[in-house]
């Protein structure tokens, strides 16, 4: 593979990769490192596929398992931070659309990874079932429901945070109601 053609290949799928990436593994430097080694053993082992056809799904294969290996190796020696951000750290406040769509991503981190994964797949990355199959390594029917428990576990998850935040905003907003009064 020409210097051309892997510019071409990396180009083309970085972003979706870096995209599944961040879902799977909810931080922005883990996913960059999940991405830049898929296309690393892509530079080592790519060579090898025979049907380029299946390189987009070689890659998002390989950053899956690459995604496994690490938290395995997580399970086992894990890492312990010694500072936490504060939200007082966190000061822009964002619009109302990046509030829903950061709401979303949030309770689709919060989703155990193999639902995580296909519904990632699925609609960050607009995979067919046969993509994510190959892609994951399972079969199809396991993808399908997969998705369907992973869509039903993420709609809970919205009502139940929607659900929340309705409670917090009408003790308060009758709080204020009644000293303006007194």
């Amino acid at each position: 593979m020409s210097a051309i053609d892997f510019q071409q290949l990396v180009d083309q799928h970085y972003v979706p990769l870096f995209r599944f990436g961040l879902t799977l593994a909810k931080s922005e430097a883990e996913a960059a490192d999940l991405t830049q080694q898929t296309f690393f053993l892509w530079a080592l082992k790519g060579h090898q596929l025979r049907d380029r056809t299946k390189a987009k799904s070689w890659l998002f294969t390989t950053l899956y398992r690459e995604f496994l290996n690490r938290r395995r190796h997580e399970v086992r020696f894990p890492h312990v931070e010694l500072e936490e951000l504060s939200e007082d750290d966190m000061s822009i406040s964002p619009n109302m659309n990046e509030v829903d769509s950061a709401a979303v991503v949030e309770a689709l981190r919060d989703l155990e990874e193999p639902f995580r994964a296909v519904l990632a797949l699925f609609y960050l990355e607009q995979f067919s079932y046969q993509e994510m199959a190959d892609a994951l390594e399972i079969p199809i029917g396991t993808v399908m429901s997969r998705l369907s428990r992973g869509k039903a576990q993420l709609r809970q998850r919205l009502v139940s945070k929607e659900e929340a935040a309705a409670r917090k905003i009408i003790p308060i907003a009758e709080e204020k109601g009644t000293s303006s009064h007194g």
